[in-house]
């Protein structure tokens, strides 16, 4: 292998697929990265059997070959190097990789890319076409809410659901549930269900950054791996199999309180409180109060023997008055992935599910369980 490319698509590249380059390896050739000199491009991958991330960058290939090095190690030089073009060589019969770069070389030891884990490719099931900004924001909006311990796989997972032009994601960990609802520009052939891992729709978010065109996802026949493509980016995941619980009932259908408020006006009064709910469980209490066709609410938090707080924020309340308490983090995480300038928060009771959504946007939903205190 012969082949040259400039020092900054090297290092973006190997940003890209770092990733998913395991960090606790069963096989140990998985903390590599594979190289492969190609036509006019050299393409990187890396796996760590869950997500596997193939980018191709423009490079001048004198001799095709492959290897892989280890990640960290050939990340680290690239990035020390200076603005230029990167000589990388291979030599016959050798998994040693040369590189120079300006007055600066290197040598690399490798393994030999036959034994790298096989970089799947879908070409055969469901396909469809989703404009990238409406995808980032979705997946902002839900893969917080999925759990992060493993003792149930699934809500580790996206519910996604593809019904005709509706794409749905749904995320829920016990405590919270966010769904997002999303127009596909053509409907889908048949109706499907799947759950993606968080941590892979995590990296796609990320790779979706600089991303303009819209993204090829296709599901395989088998309904156990789904690829994201993009402009010089191919992204590949398993799926989790299981059945998502039914989300749908615990959805409030009715509220007996609705406050209509400006989201930075929560935003402020939400993080003062949270600095005193630190020291009592994370606990913070909204009192919402109706007045006149207006109203209010209250947002406090009390640590025993640190202090208290008390943030009152303007609304509109419609229904009568209300009690609730949350956890601050919870609350937290969805403020602060809403965009809309208001939020609506329905109630029913102090022991009920808070129900929030976006005002004027109907394809966001957030349900956060309330927190059990003495008023």
């Amino acid at each position: 292998m012969k082949v040259s490319c400039s020092q900054e698509d090297l290092s973006r590249g190997l940003a890209i697929v770092g990733r998913a380059v395991a960090t606790r390896a069963v096989l140990p050739i998985t903390n590599n990265v594979l190289l492969a000199a190609e036509g006019s491009r050299l393409k990187l991958a890396a796996t760590n059997l869950e997500i596997a991330t193939s980018c191709w960058l423009a490079a001048s290939v004198e001799k095709e070959g492959t290897l892989t090095v280890p990640a960290r190690l050939l990340t680290d030089f690239v990035n020390s190097l200076p603005h230029g073009q990167i000589e990388m060589h291979l030599p016959a019969r050798s998994k040693t990789l040369e590189l120079k770069c300006a007055r600066y070389d290197a040598r690399i030891s490798g393994l030999d890319a036959a034994d790298f884990p096989a970089i799947p490719t879908i070409e055969d099931g469901i396909r469809v076409t989703v404009k990238p900004d409406a995808l980032r924001t979705a997946i902002n909006q839900v893969v917080f809410a999925a759990a992060s311990e493993e003792s149930r796989p699934v809500l580790t997972g996206i519910h996604t659901d593809f019904d005709g032009n509706l794409l749905t994601f749904a995320a829920a960990d016990g405590f919270r549930l966010a769904v997002h609802k999303m127009t596909l520009d053509e409907a889908v052939k048949e109706k499907i269900a799947i759950i993606i891992p968080a941590r892979s729709l995590n990296e796609l978010g990320r790779l979706l950054t600089d991303q303009e065109e819209p993204v090829d996802v296709t599901i395989n026949s088998q309904r156990s791996q789904i690829m994201f493509r993009m402009r010089d980016i191919e992204m590949v995941s398993q799926l989790i199999q299981g059945s998502f619980p039914n989300y749908d009932q615990l959805i409030p259908q009715s509220y007996s309180t609705r406050a209509v408020v400006k989201l930075a006006d929560i935003l402020v009064a939400t993080k003062s409180a949270s600095i005193f709910a630190r020291d009592g469980s994370g606990i913070v209490r909204l009192q919402i109060l109706p007045k006149d066709g207006k109203g209010k609410i209250d947002i406090s938090a009390r640590a025993e023997e640190i202090g208290d707080n008390l943030g009152e924020i303007d609304a509109t309340v419609e229904g009568e008055e209300s009690k609730i308490a949350f956890n601050s983090k919870y609350l937290l995480d969805v403020l602060g992935v809403i965009t809309e300038k208001e939020i609506a928060l329905e109630t029913t009771s102090s022991s009920s599910p808070g129900l929030i959504r976006p005002v004027g946007n109907d394809n966001y939903l957030h349900v956060v369980m309330p927190m059990f205190v003495q008023w």
